[in-house]
């Protein structure tokens, strides 16, 4: 049991990796078509001029509109995922599963340092609500911190992806990851925002301080994906847009290591339309809009280039739209049943999604891809996830959803992913609350990060859509059309 569950952990492990070679436009690509697309994608916006913007001071809004039923939904659905967090923990170390089998007794060891980071922040929300007594959920958070301090392997403050869930040893030969990274001090930031203690706050000033930024950017203004004693700095950089945005902003926020403000502008920001829509886009899964703003509160604020709150909001509702287009091919697709993004499949881990198709979608259901976006679209994922909790019994599990299911094979998922577990539990939480996007920004690196950034507060035109078209350049050259079918021109 305890080989099948490494084997599928690095089955994972390969495709991301995969995938993030494709996200930076590398020879690790996933496929021929989305690789070319990049290239073309990463000619579209190389030059930017700021445009004229008025700013004007903005009251933050509400979270999101959500009914009474939800909100007793959602609560119910954190209580699930925080189990996985709880249980798959192990309370020594303080490291988190990066998957488990939720139909058999899981026996597999490996750890991700983005599931621990995710781990660390759903303890902030079961305390807000109850699910745990505080000096449990602060011995934790303390054991985990001292252990990531004084134990877990590191080269310059990095660590490595995968790592053994009770030593804490490297495993699968993975690489120190910098998105990960970051994904783990963003929990570690809320824990010390969120318990207000001496040890816990001692314990991440030391952790995040450690981490020199200027080593992973090898002195340029790019970051490297990862590192490895083996072969040295992963070619593959962090140059599109991408989940990226917290791993630049942390950077530029550290006061010991830090990244020069250079950097939030050296990576590309290509424009995709869609079905009348226009927004900042990627070649990638629906993930890409989610990860930063679990932890990063871009309400009504922009740069000079965008809002990217309401960018999300856009590219999640051009994602809808493009699953709703694929009901004649896969008719379990519709109003109340729909989003892909990077996540299990029936022959494997896949990076899917679209706008433009991507991967070999077969008309599976990612239940993340709609719980990671609560609130971007709240009415419409809510309906999404009302319906696969209501009629599709076998995508339920003692951790909340399973990773993936497809209704047109009749077939489910055993396993929970950490990472995919861990961004519903946190977007539904700011939906209702904006809880984690509070205690988040009340870190002096999320805000140093984010003035050096040029984010400030402004009031945003009628329509969502007029926020986006104003943010892109004159100049920036011919946006990438996404096309309405599934191979993006229309057919």
């Amino acid at each position: 049991m305890r080989e099948k569950g490494m084997e599928q952990s690095r089955k994972r492990r390969t495709s991301r990796r995969a995938l993030l070679g494709q996200l930076a436009c590398t020879t690790l690509a996933i496929s021929a078509r989305p690789s070319k697309l990049w290239a073309e994608a990463g000619r579209a916006l190389d030059q930017y001029v700021e445009p004229e913007q008025e700013i004007h001071p903005a009251i933050l809004p509400p979270p999101s509109t959500i009914s009474p039923l939800d909100d007793q939904f959602l609560n119910q659905l954190e209580q699930a995922n925080f189990l996985f967090f709880l249980e798959q923990t192990n309370p020594t170390t303080g490291l988190t599963k990066d998957r488990c089998n939720v139909r058999a007794k899981d026996t597999s060891t490996a750890a991700s340092i983005a599931s621990t980071g995710f781990a660390l922040t759903a303890m902030c929300i079961a305390l807000k609500r109850g699910f745990i007594r505080y000096p449990e959920a602060r011995l934790r958070v303390v054991r985990a911190l001292s252990f990531i301090w004084h134990k877990l392997p590191t080269q310059h403050g990095f660590f490595y992806h995968f790592a053994d869930i009770n030593t804490g040893e490297r495993v699968f030969e993975s690489e120190v990851s910098s998105v990960d990274t970051a994904i783990l001090l963003c929990g570690i930031l809320t824990c010390r925002q969120c318990f207000q203690d001496r040890d816990i706050d001692e314990l991440a000033h030391a952790i995040f301080d450690r981490v020199d930024w200027t080593w992973i950017s090898e002195g340029t203004s790019l970051l490297s994906m990862g590192w490895t004693p083996e072969v040295g700095f992963i070619h593959s950089r962090w140059s599109h847009y991408s989940e990226l945005m917290m791993m630049y902003l942390l950077g530029m926020g550290s006061s010991s290591h830090p990244l020069n403000a250079d950097a939030w502008f050296a990576w590309k920001r290509s424009i995709f339309e869609y079905d009348g829509l226009r927004y900042i886009g990627a070649f990638a899964p629906l993930f890409i809009n989610q990860y930063s703003q679990a932890w990063f509160d871009f309400r009504l604020k922009r740069d000079r280039f965008a809002d990217y709150f309401q960018n999300s909001v856009i590219a999640t509702d051009a994602h809808r739209i493009f699953c709703l287009t694929l009901h004649s091919e896969f008719p379990d697709y519709s109003e109340d049943l729909w989003g892909i993004t990077a996540s299990d499949s029936q022959k494997g881990y896949v990076a899917w999604g679209g706008p433009p198709a991507m991967g070999p979608i077969d008309g599976s259901i990612v239940p993340s891809a709609a719980g990671g976006s609560i609130p971007f679209l709240p009415a419409d994922t809510m309906k999404v996830l009302h319906n696969i909790h209501d009629h599709y019994p076998k995508a339920w599990s003692r951790y909340g959803f399973v990773d993936a299911f497809n209704p047109l094979s009749n077939w489910y998922d055993t396993d929970v992913v950490g990472i995919d577990t861990g961004i519903t539990m946190l977007m539904a939480e700011n939906a209702r609350s904006g809880y984690i996007w509070e205690m988040f920004m009340k870190n002096p690196e999320a805000q140093r990060g984010m003035k050096l950034a040029g984010f400030a507060p402004y009031t945003p035109p009628v329509t969502m859509q007029e926020s986006i078209v104003a943010s892109v350049p004159p100049k920036a050259g011919k946006a990438v059309k996404a096309g309405t079918g599934r191979d993006g021109k229309g057919r």
